[in-house]
C-alpha cells in the first residue's frame, strides 16, 4: 500500500521508515509505504495568538488585558520531539498536541504579563501598556518554556488594558473633573489676563489723560505768564502816561501861574479895558452902563438918547 506526500514549503516533514530517519526537510514531496511509514508535519508558517487575561494591580484592581501573539516555529526537530505532530492516514494529526503549543505559548504570556501588572498601580498600568508589552515580550524570547519548544515570538501586541466598568466610571469621572478644573482654570487665567490687559490699558488711558492734562496746565500756566507780563507791561504803560500827564498838567499849571501872577494885584476893570480893546462896541456901552450904575451916587444926571438904545437893541451885523 503505497502512499503520496506532497507538502507545502511552509511545512516542515520528518520521514520516518520503521522508526528511522529517512528524510526531513520543509515542502518535500514522495512516496511511500503506508504500514512501516510515519509522518511528521510541523507547520513553519508564523501564527497569531488571541490571548485575555484578568488580572489584578497593585493596589488590587482587576484589569483585563487583550491581544494577540504571533509566533513561528524555529526548530521543527525539537518541537517535533516534544509534541507529536504526525499525521494520520486519513489526514490530520494523530493527536491533539498541536493545539497545545499555542495553549503554552498562551500561558507563558499570561505568567509574565500577570507579573508585570502585578507590580503596577491600576493608573500606572493603564497608562503604560506598551512598556507592559516590551517587558512581557522581552520574557518570552528569554524563557526557557518558549526556548526549549524551539519557537521564535516574533511579535506581542495589546490590544487593550481595561479596568471593571465600574472603575472605568469612576476614572472616567475623576477625568471629566479635572479636564472640567483645568478648562475652569484656564477660563479663569484668560479671564484674569484679560482684566489685567484691561488694566494695563486703562492705566495707559489715566497716564495719557494725565499727560495731556499737565500739558494744557503748562500751556495754561504760560498763557497767564504771558497775560500777567502783558498786564504788567500795561500797568507800566499807564503808570508811565499818567507820569507824563501829571508832569503835562504840572507844566501847564506853572505856565498859567506864571502868566496869571504878574495880573494878581491888576484890577479887573482894567483887565476887563485891556481885554475888550478892540472888541465889540456894545461890550463896552455895557461896561460903561454898569459902572454907572455902580456909581450911581456919584452920577448927577445921565441922558441917553433914542440913537444910543436904538444902537444898543439893534442886533449885531451878521459875520461880526
Amino acid at each position: 500500500m503505497l502512499g503520496y506526500l506532497k507538502a507545502a514549503p511552509t511545512t516542515y516533514v520528518l520521514h520516518y521508515h520503521r522508526g528511522r530517519l529517512v528524510r526531513e526537510g520543509p515542502g518535500l514531496t514522495f512516496f511511500y509505504f503506508r504500514p512501516a511509514t510515519t509522518i511528521v508535519a510541523v507547520p513553519l508558517a508564523s501564527a497569531d495568538v488571541p490571548f485575555a487575561f484578568n488580572e489584578v494591580t497593585a493596589d488590587f484592581q482587576a484589569v483585563t488585558l487583550q491581544g494577540q501573539l504571533t509566533y513561528r516555529v524555529a526548530d521543527p526537530r525539537r518541537l517535533a520531539a516534544l509534541l507529536d505532530y504526525s499525521l494520520a492516514p486519513g489526514g490530520g494529526y494523530t493527536s491533539d498536541d498541536p493545539d497545545k503549543l499555542s495553549e503554552r505559548l498562551v500561558q507563558a504570556t499570561q505568567i509574565l504579563a500577570r507579573a508585570v501588572v502585578q507590580r503596577r498601580l491600576l493608573r500606572e498600568a493603564l497608562a503604560s501598556s506598551e512598556a507592559v508589552v516590551a517587558e512581557v515580550l522581552a520574557g518570552l524570547r528569554a524563557g526557557e518554556a518558549v526556548t526549549m519548544l524551539g519557537v521564535e515570538i516574533l511579535g506581542l501586541s495589546v490590544l487593550s488594558l481595561t479596568p471593571t466598568p465600574e472603575i472605568a466610571r469612576a476614572l472616567e469621572a475623576e477625568a471629566r473633573e479635572a479636564l472640567q478644573g483645568e478648562s475652569d482654570e484656564a477660563i479663569y487665567a484668560r479671564r484674569n489676563a484679560a482684566v489685567e490687559q484691561e488694566r494695563r490699558i486703562r492705566e495707559s488711558e489715566l497716564n495719557t489723560e494725565i499727560a495731556v492734562q499737565e500739558k494744557q496746565r503748562q500751556i495754561r500756566e504760560t498763557q497767564m505768564a504771558a497775560d500777567i507780563a502783558v498786564e504788567a507791561q500795561r500797568t507800566a504803560l499807564i503808570e508811565r502816561r499818567g507820569e507824563n500827564d501829571r508832569r503835562d498838567a504840572d507844566a501847564r499849571g506853572y505856565a498859567l501861574r506864571a502868566t496869571l501872577e504878574p495880573l494878581a494885584q491888576v484890577d479887573w476893570r482894567t483887565l476887563m479895558a485891556v481885554s475888550a480893546a478892540g472888541s465889540d462896541a456894545k461890550l463896552m456901552i455895557e461896561l460903561a452902563f454898569r459902572e454907572l450904575a455902580e456909581n450911581a451916587g456919584k452920577i448927577g444926571e445921565l441922558n441917553v438918547t433914542p440913537d444910543l438904545l436904538r444902537s444898543l437893541l439893534a442886533p449885531a451885523p451878521a459875520g461880526k
